[in-house]
C-alpha cells in the first residue's frame, strides 16, 4: 500500500522487519510529508477540517499506526524501541499563490525552522515507545536533544569501543526513570555555522536560562519569520547581534517573550559568567580550534564534516540543495 511519499511503499519496511525479526535490526524511516511538500493522497484527501496540512497530519498519523501494529504483530513490542521525532520546528515562511500558508504552527513558541535559537525552531516532540521496557504515559520535563540518539543507541547496542567527543547523553536512565535530571546542564545552539545562544539548566534549580547572542530579522518588521527570504539567514545584515546577550528563563517563560534584566533576575550576572566558561569548555573540544574574540566567528575553526574533500567519493553524504549529482549547500545561500 501506497505510504504517499514517491518511492517508498509500507511494504518494504514490512518485509525488512520479517527479515530480520529474530536478529538486532536498526530502521531510520523518514516522512516529507509535512516537511513541506504537503501531498495529495486520495485516501486523506479531505479527510481533516485544518486542509492539506491537516490532511497529512491525518497519514502520517496512519502510518505511525501501522509500523507500530506491525511491531506489535511480529512479537517484537517488548524488545524494540521506537522513537517519534522531527528534525525541525514549522517552517512559518512556506506559502504559495495556490493554498496560501501551508500550514506550519509552533504554538506559543517564538520563530519557526531556520531561525537560529528560538523554541519554535528547536523545540521538536520526542515520544519514546518500549512496552517491555518503559512505562507507559510518562512524560520527561527535561532539555534533551536529537545528539542524544546516537549514544543513546550506542548504549543499547553494548557498544563500548572508545568514539570521538559526543556532544549528547544516554537518554536510558531519564527515560526509564532511574534519573530525574537530564546530562545536558548546557546546550549550545547553532544557526548554520554560527554559534548564537547558549542554554544553562543549573543543578539547584528548575529554571532553564537561554542566552541569545545574536537572533534573526523578522521581515516586515512585526512579523514572526522572515517573510523577505523565506528562510532566516545567519550572518551580516541578516541578523542583531545582542551586547549585553538577551537573556530568558524557559522555564517560567516558554515563549521567551520576557527578557530578563539584572533588575528583575537575582542571578543575571551569575548566568552570564556560567554561560560564557560553559563556552569556552565548549570551543575547547574543536579540532584545530583557533582563538577569536568574536561569538559568531568561533565555529569557522571547526573542520567541515561536509567539504567536498570528504564527501565528493561519497554521494550519500551530499547535502543536495541543487539538482542531482550537482550538489552542494553554502553557508550564505538559505540553508536546509
Amino acid at each position: 500500500m501506497s505510504l504517499g511519499w514517491p518511492g517508498i511503499a509500507l511494504g518494504s519496511p514490512r518485509r525488512s522487519w520479517k527479515r530480520n525479526a529474530d536478529r538486532p535490526f536498526l530502521l531510520f524511516f523518514s516522512l516529507a510529508h509535512i516537511h513541506t511538500p504537503l501531498f495529495t493522497t486520495p485516501a486523506f484527501a479531505g479527510k481533516s477540517r485544518h486542509g492539506r496540512y491537516g490532511d497529512n497530519l491525518e497519514e502520517v498519523d496512519w502510518i505511525i499506526g501501522k509500523i507500530t501494529e506491525t511491531v506489535d504483530l511480529l512479537g517484537l513490542a517488548n524488545n524494540t524501541l521506537m522513537h517519534f521525532t522531527s528534525d525541525h520546528g514549522g517552517h512559518l515562511e512556506d506559502a504559495d499563490s495556490l493554498i496560501g500558508q501551508k500550514g506550519g504552527w509552533n504554538s506559543i513558541y517564538k520563530g519557526g525552522k531556520a531561525m537560529g535559537g528560538w523554541e519554535g525552531g528547536i523545540r521538536v516532540p520526542g515520544i519514546f515507545r518500549w512496552p517491555g521496557r518503559l512505562a507507559a504515559g510518562r512524560v520527561v520535563d527535561e532539555p534533551t536533544s536529537l545528539m542524544d540518539i546516537y549514544p543513546t543507541l550506542k548504549y543499547l547496542a553494548k557498544d563500548t569501543q572508545p568514539d570521538r567527543h559526543l556532544d549528547g547523553y544516554n537518554l536510558m536512565p531519564l527515560l526509564e526513570g532511574k534519573t530525574a535530571r537530564s546530562e545536558h546542564e548546557f546546550m549550545f545552539h547553532y544557526c548554520g555555522a554560527y554559534l548564537n545562544a547558549v542554554r544553562w539548566h543549573p543543578s539547584d534549580s528548575d529554571s532553564i536560562f537561554k542566552v541569545h547572542f545574536f537572533t534573526p530579522n523578522f521581515f516586515p518588521p512585526g512579523a514572526g519569520g522572515c517573510y523577505d527570504t523565506k528562510v532566516c539567514l545567519c550572518h551580516g545584515q541578516h541578523v542583531t547581534h545582542h551586547n549585553p546577550p538577551l537573556l530568558y528563563d524557559l522555564f517560567h517563560d516558554p515563549s521567551e517573550s520576557r527578557q530578563l534584566t539584572p533588575e528583575t533576575e537575582s542571578r543575571y550576572a551569575e548566568i552570564l559568567e556560567q554561560t560564557a566558561r560553559a563556552l569556552e569548555r565548549h570551543k575547547s573540544t574543536f579540532p584545530g580550534k583557533e582563538d577569536s574574540d568574536d561569538i559568531c566567528a568561533q565555529s569557522n575553526s571547526v573542520q567541515n564534516q561536509l567539504s567536498w574533500e570528504k564527501i565528493l567519493w561519497r554521494p550519500w553524504l551530499q547535502p543536495c540543495c541543487g539538482t542531482f549529482p550537482f550538489c552542494g549547500c553554502k553557508e550564505d545561500k538559505k540553508p536546509s
